[in-house]
């Protein structure tokens, strides 16, 4: 089992129950759109993020991206980690069609998957260790033209791609992401490794 101090949010209770086979954590589901609506569980969530932080584990689909969205809206104080889920294609077992995206939720990923998106998260690393100087900025993205050009939101798709991140990522949660996941220098290998890969298709 993967203890973790944060609680842990996903959307629905076969989410909860998937987790909770391996990680040792207070998991909430938000009943997906219903966190809209639902009052003490919104204050429940800025309390324990005050607390001991959350880790803000959605689906990779819109729907999930609207509620990750919200969730950081909500939380004025207190660490907020998140962790983006790759999209994969496919269907849970329990559902009897496939989502309106075509997309697997987190119950439907494996333990693996899921263990390997709170890894590039940087859910595992010491918080004393994690840096708080944002040195990943829009004019380093402008530089690799994932910004203010004609085919800067195409590229960006491709490096999320790359990145196993979510296609409908908006930027500023993008690079809220890798200030937290990345050192400077680690994002411009990444960078060029996906560059490369370009390159050679």
């Amino acid at each position: 089992m993967i203890k973790l101090k944060e609680t842990v949010i996903v959307e629905g209770k076969y989410d909860k129950i998937k987790l909770e086979n391996f990680i040792d954590a207070y998991i909430i589901a938000t009943n997906g759109f219903r966190i809209f609506k639902d009052t003490k569980k919104r204050e429940l969530i800025k309390r324990l993020a005050k607390q001991n932080g959350i880790i803000i584990l959605t689906d990779s689909d819109s729907a999930g991206m609207m509620i990750r969205n919200y969730l950081k809206g909500i939380v004025s104080c207190g660490e907020i980690t998140n962790v983006y889920v790759p999209q994969i294609k496919g269907k849970e077992k329990r559902k009897d069609k496939v989502s309106a995206e075509g997309l697997l939720g987190v119950e439907g990923l494996s333990k693996e998957i899921i263990i390997e998106a709170l890894e590039k998260s940087g859910v595992f690393i010491k918080k004393s260790a994690t840096k708080s100087k944002k040195d990943i900025d829009k004019t380093l993205l402008f530089e690799y033209g994932l910004t203010g050009g004609a085919e800067s939101s195409k590229r960006r798709k491709s490096l999320y791609e790359f990145l196993g991140l979510p296609s409908c990522m908006q930027t500023n949660s993008f690079l809220e992401y890798v200030n937290k996941v990345y050192e400077k220098n680690e994002f411009e290998r990444v960078c060029n490794e996906w560059l490369n890969q370009q390159d050679s298709r």
